[in-house]
């Protein structure tokens, strides 16, 4: 967490470009009741403490080519640090694997991967295994239709304004 202290209008900042990463600095000023240039440095600040990180555009990739997207639970042979770090080297490395997360609990890490169908998946967890990166455990769930996807972190709810 950066020591920088957040107020009620860099929130709203960020509240805002989460929502519409193309806004035009302009209009980010109107809808957080600041002056252009206010805005902009508020907004330099928030880039360069590392709270903004980037602006990405998001993708109806069905539109673009079809696709399977998978869940992977993953439990480690081994919980040395190098372990978790070897595997974790392999998943950096590995352009399918689009999300990685370690979690706690019974098992180390759940990835979401993004292949052309199951059967280009099954040669990349074959790879990964062949690789030996550690996995003594994976389980796959097929995702058969996304109902939230939101990009968007509740700031309001995190921040303690709602539930």
């Amino acid at each position: 967490m950066t020591d920088l202290k957040l107020d009620p209008i860099d929130l709203r900042i960020l509240a805002e470009i989460q929502r519409d990463g193309r806004i035009t600095k302009l209009a980010l000023a109107d809808r957080v009741g600041l002056s252009p240039t206010p805005c902009w440095v508020r907004l330099r600040r928030l880039e360069q403490a590392g709270i903004v990180t980037g602006y990405h555009a998001r993708l109806a990739l069905r539109q673009v080519t079809p696709f399977a997207m998978v869940m992977v639970e993953v439990t480690l042979g081994a919980h040395r640090q190098s372990d978790f770090d070897r595997f974790e080297r392999a998943v950096r490395d590995e352009p399918h694997i689009v999300s990685c997360w370690s979690v706690g609990g019974g098992l180390d890490y759940i990835l979401r991967v993004v292949a052309r169908d199951v059967d280009a998946y099954q040669r990349i967890i074959d790879r990964l295994l062949e690789s030996e990166v550690g996995i003594d455990r994976y389980f796959t769930y097929i995702v058969t239709r996304t109902v939230k996807d939101e990009p968007a972190m509740p700031l309001d709810a995190l921040m303690g304004g709602g539930a």
